[in-house]
């Protein structure tokens, strides 16, 4: 199957490889851009290093991307999955990584660790008030460092090639431009993004774990029940 997959501008390092290891072939579709502050970066960077925080948590590899390079020295460091903790590892960073790959599992992953400390979150510009609310319920405290900005690239999807289309976030599926055909398989990273997609009147026929290796494997089992 040829899947268009929904990726900021150069950023799909792996996907093809990961794709032909289930038999399939992709492409990058982006319909987001990442617009880097790097002040922003540096001020995380220099809290880091001062010490204000007791965790930090990389809630996507392109945040570990962008400051794990920069830093000397970390407190506890939590990862949403294996990339992203991959991307840390390749600066001497070791993660622990959350037994699945949604935030909203950090504050149980934590537990009773987390009252009275606080916790360092460099991220996207894009709002998570169900995060920032459980680790306040927990004790906690949060700062977030909104590192880039998700910008829509307003170009419309080349999907004529396409097969399937796995778009792999909610802001994706909502910012992206495209026209959808009976013959095109509709596809979810996981289930937030899959609750976009109903509501905005485009429900997937495929929902993944949030790994693009999970999809892939609900992709071929989709196909073998077909």
């Amino acid at each position: 199957m040829k899947i268009a997959i929904t990726r900021l501008e150069n950023k799909a390092a792996g996907d093809r490889a990961l794709c032909a290891s289930y038999g399939h072939d992709c492409y990058t579709v982006s319909p987001l851009r990442a617009e880097l502050r790097p002040e922003r970066v540096d001020a995380f960077v220099e809290a880091v290093h001062r010490g204000e925080f007791d965790c930090l948590f990389f809630s996507s590899a392109l945040p570990a991307a962008v400051v794990g390079p920069k830093l000397e020295r970390w407190p506890r460091v939590i990862a949403i999955g294996p990339k992203t903790a991959e991307v840390l590892r390749e600066f001497g960073i070791e993660a622990e990584v959350l037994p699945t790959f949604y935030s909203r599992d950090f504050v149980p992953y934590l537990g009773e660790w987390l009252r009275g400390r606080t916790v360092g979150i460099p991220r996207a510009d894009v709002p998570n008030p169900g995060l920032l609310g459980a680790i306040a319920a927990a004790g906690g405290t949060v700062r977030e460092e909104r590192v880039y900005a998700l910008v829509p690239t307003g170009a419309e999807l080349t999907l004529d090639a396409a097969d399937a289309v796995l778009f792999t976030s909610a802001m994706s599926y909502r910012e992206a431009r495209w026209q959808p055909r009976d013959d095109l398989l509709l596809v979810a990273i996981g289930e937030i993004t899959a609750d976009a997609m109903r509501a905005g009147g485009h429900p997937p026929a495929v929902v993944g774990d949030g790994s693009l290796a999970g999809t892939l494997e609900a992709l071929n089992r989709y196909a073998e029940g077909r």
